[in-house]
C-alpha cells in the first residue's frame, strides 16, 4: 500500500473540501464547538475559499494511497526576510493516523520549502489538539502561545516552529 504525494491542482478542490469535512468533525469535536467547526469548514474549505487560497499562493499537496486521497497539506512563504514558510493545513483521515502519512506530508512540505530558500517551517495548532505531540515528535517546538480573534470565536493556539 504505497503512498503517493503530489501537488494539488484546481480540479482537486472538491477532494480537499470533502477530506476536510471527513477529518474535522472527529478531530475537533472534543475541544471546539460544533458551531465553530461548521463555520470554519465553510470559511476555509468551501470551493470559493480554497480557490482563493490557491490564487493567493498557497500550495496544496494531496496524499494518495491506492489512488484514493487520504490527506492533504497546504503551505506558503510568509516571511521573506526570515525565510519562514507556514504550514497552514495538515490533515489525514483518522484511518491514516499512525501510518506515517502526516509525517510524509510534513517531510515533503519541508523539502519543497527548503528548496525554495526556506529556513523555518511554522504552524499553528490548537492548544487542545493532541496533534501538538506529533509535531513535537517530528522536530517542532513551541515558539508562541496566542489567542487569535477569529470572527465570533477565539482560536487558542500554539505557534510551533521547526528549523529546516
Amino acid at each position: 500500500m504505497s503512498l503517493e504525494i503530489r501537488k494539488a491542482v484546481l480540479a482537486d478542490i472538491p477532494v480537499i473540501s470533502q477530506l476536510a469535512e471527513e477529518i474535522w468533525w472527529p478531530t475537533y469535536r472534543d475541544f471546539i464547538s460544533e458551531e465553530q467547526i461548521s463555520f470554519m469548514l465553510q470559511d476555509m474549505y468551501s470551493a470559493a475559499s480554497l480557490e482563493q487560497q490557491l490564487a493567493d499562493g498557497v500550495t496544496f499537496l494531496l496524499a494518495l494511497r491506492e489512488d484514493t486521497a487520504v490527506g492533504f497539506a497546504g503551505f506558503s512563504r510568509t516571511d521573506e526576510a526570515e525565510r519562514v514558510f507556514k504550514l497552514h493545513k495538515l490533515y489525514v483521515l483518522p484511518s491514516e493516523q499512525g501510518k506515517g502519512t502526516g509525517k510524509a506530508l510534513v517531510d515533503e512540505v519541508s523539502r519543497l520549502a527548503k528548496a525554495d530558500g526556506g529556513r523555518i517551517l511554522e504552524l499553528n495548532v490548537n492548544r487542545g489538539n493532541k496533534a501538538q505531540h506529533f509535531y513535537k515528535k517530528i522536530g517542532f517546538d513551541i515558539h508562541q502561545t496566542l489567542d487569535i480573534p477569529y470572527h465570533q470565536f477565539v482560536l487558542t493556539d500554539y505557534v510551533m516552529r521547526k528549523i529546516l
